[in-house]
């Protein structure tokens, strides 16, 4: 299979040129109407000279194959020959197209011409058998397919093949081939070997009732070696004595034999001109079995009695075909391939349920080339697809990425979307691993899950418990929207839903299995509310339980908080410690996470109090360590020199009322206090606050609290002595009248305020 696929590599890589050189031929060719061509592919016929184009047709798009001959290869023959050339190709065709039959090669589309070609259509070919041999004539470099290796199961089935193909022309058609070689042998897509290149077969002459009689033509030296049958092949009668029969075909199928095996890939006793044939007939009359040393022993006999020169010993088609040779496992099973749409489905279910034992006797290439395009022919019934997806899965089995895309994925996709049988579902999932290896991503999402989730709503607990235990190989495909909105919601129904025990202990582990990689959000809005729910106690079940909470804890991703294992996930848990069913080690499951989360809580939140009780200790001692401080007067932006003493105005007379009306204009946090606006020896120790903050809390209402503690001693420059000694000097300077006085003559300096008596200090204490 590897020469297969590098081979098409390397025909491949010279589209670009092939289509530019196809394009300047079959423009004006009535074919090009019908089908697109691409890529060249191969080369058949006499001397090779059709050109094998890829193509599609374009109505139905389906494949084909599209032989092209360019006129202009007529350019090497005289005028004469090359309309010879040109009858020889037509006739070939024109008669290759009156026949149906599954061993000839099938005409989709008749002949064509146009002034710079003839083309015509048929069913999808590989090379044709030269090609394979390594005869590269007419074909595109560097697609050489002398490397290319056949099977031996290929060689003896397509003998099988080409034997029936000329029994159905001589006994059903009665036709005579004439040139049988590996010239006029084609291998077809799906590895079938068809006869071709019929441009010099006889038709028989004579009424039904009487023997066949097939009219000889003569070899001609003077005519081009591509409008006479190939002397390689030709038996030894058509030159010697002029006739042929059936038996000449058999002669050239004989030596076709020996070319498949021989080394060389030459016939036996070749020659190039008419005249070397006498001695080459002499040669195959003194021929023993050790010349044909390279072909099988089983077979070597039979070859013998091919290449005999008396034509009468040679064995028809007929006794061929029935020789022991064909008598092989591998062989049968393709000859009950071929002629399966000629059974019913019962006979079709028998044989497919064997199938797969034979399958392993046959080689990749094989099964891939031949086997499977038989076998897709029947999954178009539904009722037939459970009996032949076992064998395609064997198939799959030995199938690289490419080739499972190209040959396999096309015929698996329509299957995916079938619920009726429940059996194909349930081999698809028993293959599930098989699938996501060689399945791409995109096809994965839009065939294989939807597949699956068809599978979850299904019926059947067997299908259930296959689609959970192959889901979690999905995880690194699916998307959060998938998982929100299709996958979690059928897991949790089917879990709540089912009667089944290991469906919805099966429903858990697949939970458990998705965990990490679910989105953390996704993980406590829907899994774990939804586990409290579950209506079963039983030990399988709790234990799915507890291993789901165990991941959801413990995975670095997920980190349950505190908070909802304290409140949701514990008080569910503790219950469950009592459960009768349980088991010892099912007990000390349960409890030994009750403990664990528990423990992680109690650590958590220690940690968290002991935060705060040590960021609320550290500002205490802050507070407490706070330096109290003496602003200096320098930092207060005064002179240096001291300043004059303020001169004391007349007294004047105010009442205790006028006094505090006059405090209570000022506007807090408006009028700032500055040391320029108070007098130095009423500045004293303010704790390190600004000077700013003391004018923001200066409100002097006659409730205010003094913010500074009594008795204070105040501030005076050295040298300079105090202004006033004694406040009730100063009281007494006030001059207030009797009448404006408390009644019992208390000085101001001992006046309190209204709101209290006996805890508030002397107002002027404040300014102390």
């Amino acid at each position: 299979m590897d020469m297969f696929n590098k081979y098409l590599y390397q025909v491949s890589s010279s589209v670009s040129q092939t289509v530019s050189q196809l394009s300047g031929v079959l423009p004006g060719n009535p074919v090009t109407r019908e089908y697109e061509s691409s890529i060249h592919i191969a080369s058949a016929g006499p001397g090779l000279l059709w050109k094998v184009y890829k193509g599609m047709k374009r109505s139905t798009k389906q494949e084909a194959s599209i032989f092209v001959f360019e006129k202009r290869q007529l350019e090497k023959w005289n005028k004469n020959d090359r309309e010879l050339v040109l009858q020889s190709l037509r006739y070939g065709v024109q008669q290759l197209t009156k026949i149906r039959h599954p061993q000839v090669l099938t005409v989709q589309h008749a002949l064509e011409e146009s002034r710079e070609s003839i083309a015509f259509a048929t069913e999808p070919i590989f090379a044709s058998l030269a090609n394979i041999l390594g005869e590269t004539t007419n074909m595109p470099q560097p697609a050489n397919l002398s490397d290319y290796k056949l099977f031996d199961i290929e060689i003896k089935y397509g003998l099988l093949q080409i034997s029936e193909g000329l029994q159905f022309l001589h006994n059903d058609v009665k036709l005579l081939h004439r040139n049988i070689s590996p010239e006029t042998i084609v291998v077809n897509a799906s590895g079938v070997w068809k006869l071709f290149g019929l441009d010099f077969c006889v038709h028989n002459v004579n009424p039904p009732n009487q023997t066949v009689n097939f009219p000889f033509q003569s070899f001609s030296p003077t005519l081009p070696n591509v409008c006479q049958p190939n002397l390689n092949y030709s038996a030894p009668e058509c030159i010697l004595s002029e006739n042929h029969s059936t038996s000449s075909d058999m002669f050239a199928l004989g030596m076709l034999i020996y070319t498949l095996y021989s080394t060389s890939k030459q016939s036996l006793f070749p020659i190039k001109e008419l005249h070397q044939y006498k001695a080459r007939a002499q040669q195959l009359k003194n021929m023993n079995l050790s010349t044909l040393q390279c072909i099988p022993s089983d077979l070597k006999d039979f070859v013998k009695l091919l290449l005999s020169v008396g034509p009468d010993i040679r064995p028809d088609a007929h006794q061929f075909i029935k020789i022991p040779f064909f008598d092989d496992v591998g062989v049968k099973t393709l000859t009950y391939l071929d002629s399966l749409l000629q059974w019913d489905n019962l006979q079709k279910s028998q044989f497919y349920k064997g199938l797969p034992d034979a399958l392993s006797k046959l080689p990749h290439r094989v099964k891939l080339q031949r086997v499977l395009a038989c076998l897709v022919r029947d999954l178009g019934q539904p009722t037939m697809v459970p009996f032949i997806l076992p064998s395609i899965f064997d198939i799959v089995k030995e199938c690289t990425v490419d080739e499972y895309k190209i040959y396999v994925l096309p015929h698996l996709k329509p299957l995916m979307k079938l619920s009726d049988p429940i059996q194909i579902l349930l081999l698809m999932l028993q293959n599930m691993e098989l699938l996501l290896k060689l399945t791409p991503a995109e096809d994965v999402q839009q065939h294989v899950l939807p597949m699956l989730y068809r599978g979850l709503d299904s019926d059947s607990s067997q299908i259930h418990e296959l689609c959970l235990s192959v889901l979690p190989t999905f995880a690194g495909l699916l998307d959060h929207a998938n998982v929100k909105n299709s996958l979690l919601p059928r897991i949790k129904k089917l879990c709540l839903s089912t009667s089944t025990l290991s469906v919805r202990v099966n429903c858990l582990l697949c939970i458990g299995k998705l965990l990490e990689h679910l989105d953390k959000w996704l993980v406590l809005d829907e899994v774990l509310p939804f586990l409290p729910q579950i209506p079963s106690r039983e030990p399988a079940v709790l234990m799915g339980i507890i291993g789901i909470y165990k991941i959801a804890m413990n995975h670095k991703k997920l980190g349950i908080s505190k908070e909802i294992i304290a409140t949701r996930i514990l008080p569910f848990l503790m219950p469950l410690c009592i459960e009768n069913g349980l088991t010892l080690a099912q007990f000390g499951a349960i409890t030994s996470l009750i403990k664990d989360m528990f423990n992680a809580v109690e650590t958590e939140h220690r940690t968290k109090l002991e935060q705060l009780n040590s960021v609320k200790k550290e500002q205490d001692i802050l507070k407490s360590t706070m330096p109290s401080t003496i602003q200096s007067f320098n930092s207060l932006d005064l002179n240096s020199s001291p300043p004059k003493p303020v001169a004391l105005e007349p007294p004047k007379q105010y009442g205790q009322q006028d006094i505090f009306g006059s405090f209570q204009k000022l506007e807090p946090q408006k009028v700032p206090v500055t040391p320029k606006n108070l007098p130095y020896n009423l500045l004293s120790d303010f704790e390190n606050k600004n000077l700013n903050s003391i004018a923001a809390n200066a409100n002097f209402a006659p409730n205010y609290q003094p913010l500074l503690q009594p008795n204070t001693t105040n501030y005076r420059p050295q040298g300079t002595q105090p202004l006033i000694n004694n406040w009730s000097d100063f009281d007494s300077l006030l001059g207030a009248p009797q009448s404006t006085r408390s009644s019992k003559g208390t000085p101001i300096n001992r006046m309190t305020n209204g709101a209290s008596n006996n805890n508030n200090e002397d107002l002027l204490d404040f300014l102390n």
